[in-house]
């Protein structure tokens, strides 16, 4: 695999030995640390073409009636074992110069953590599942969290979408032949190549609406290629849509607009 961040990359079971424990542990006699209000690039996807870097940052609370050590360490992994992880990536900075957590108030901290995603270090086996490892300290005592698997969320391989309906302008009742391609980042290869044998869904918005309709679903083929006919009935506009997968986002073609005479 050849996934980096702009820092130092860790691999191997030695990067999450320190946090390979179960999760949410705390010392015998004393008060828990407590993490709340966990984000990951603000709940959304994260998302990456083929020449971009990718920057999102993972965010939290922590609570504890001493507060916490600012040096939490934070990192994420994908893989089914964390002791073996199949990668492995650590911050490029945190939230304030070293250290992740900012105190908001005499027993909360704010967490903070930026990661950056190099494409041209990216597998397509990247795409796929990954997990948030967190380890946080309080200032007094014994009391820590740790967590192996505290939050997961999905790295995603760019999609891009286009239309294109002709001819232009044509007469009611005559064929009208919509086309488009669906395609993808291929970080293999760190070009787009076309995602191939997936529903895509032609739509119609009829001028003056706002609204779509859905005429039909085609399926791309070989190549991620779109194809089809319909009937021209009055002006209007078409765009292809696509769902998304777990490893590609739903993404919309622009609009292409035909005059119907």
């Amino acid at each position: 695999m050849r996934i980096r961040v702009s820092a130092a990359v860790v691999t191997g079971a030695l990067a999450v030995s320190a946090l390979a424990v179960p999760a949410a542990q705390a010392a015998p006699g004393d008060d828990p640390v407590k993490l709340s209000n966990i984000k990951v690039n603000g709940g959304k996807d994260v998302v990456v073409g083929t020449t971009a870097k990718k920057t999102f940052t993972i965010t939290f609370t922590a609570s504890h009636s001493s507060n916490v050590y600012p040096d939490a360490n934070i990192s994420v992994w994908r893989g089914s074992n964390a002791d073996a992880p199949a990668g492995i990536e650590t911050p490029t900075e945190w939230s304030t110069g070293a250290d992740a957590c900012k105190e908001t108030s005499a027993t909360t901290s704010s967490c903070k953590a930026t990661f950056v995603l190099d494409p041209s270090y990216l597998e397509n086996a990247d795409a796929a599942t990954w997990k948030t490892d967190v380890l946080v300290q309080a200032n007094e005592g014994l009391s820590q969290v740790e967590s192996t698997n505290i939050k997961s969320w999905r790295l995603q391989r760019l999609s891009k979408l286009t239309v294109n309906a002709a001819p232009e302008p044509i007469k009611k009742g005559k064929t009208l032949t919509v086309t488009g391609a669906l395609t993808r980042a291929n970080w293999d290869t760190e070009k787009y190549a076309g995602y191939t044998s997936q529903p895509v869904k032609l739509q119609y918005q009829k001028r003056g609406s706002t609204a779509w309709s859905t005429v039909k679903t085609v399926k791309s083929d070989g190549r991620g290629n779109l194809k089809t006919t319909v009937k021209a009935t009055a002006d209007g506009s078409f765009r292809y849509s696509f769902a998304g997968t777990s490893t590609t986002p739903a993404v919309n073609s622009g609009a292409d607009y035909v005059d119907v005479r």
